[in-house]
């Protein structure tokens, strides 16, 4: 049974469109990132318990890269054994997906990688359709 897969992708969530000889499935993976960690409290403290508060940009960084891996690896198992891969989405996590991907064993099935803006589950599984239709 051939599979071929459309994945719109952004740090939030990622929508699996499986295209197969029986027919059409899609799914989602939900991101647990948060982008921007925010401050515990309303007022910003002025004084020397300033820099306790916030965590130290390098550990945020850790977090967030972390949460990313997660999820590109709950995306990565979402995406299966596709033969052909077809990656859009409107930020950056198509990229870094496209990069998890090159040094996973599906490196050489993504087809393309496209920026589009934000789309509904019916836009997302019509423009699969199309693409694999040519």
């Amino acid at each position: 049974m051939t599979t071929k897969v459309g994945l719109w992708i952004d740090h939030k969530k990622a929508i699996v469109v499986a295209i197969t000889n029986k027919g059409e499935e899609t799914t989602h993976v939900i991101s647990s990132v948060e982008k921007q960690l925010r401050r515990a409290g309303d007022s910003p403290l002025q004084g020397s318990f300033e820099a306790r508060r916030v965590p130290a940009d390098n550990s945020r960084q850790r977090a967030l890269t972390g949460h990313l891996n997660t999820y590109y690896d709950s995306v990565i198992a979402a995406i299966g054994d596709a033969e052909a891969i077809f990656v859009f989405g409107p930020g950056e996590a198509k990229g870094e997906l496209k990069k998890r991907l090159e040094k996973s064993r599906l490196s050489g099935r993504v087809v393309t990688v496209e920026t589009v803006d934000k789309m509904t589950d019916r836009q997302v599984a019509a423009k699969v359709r199309e693409h694999y239709a040519t």
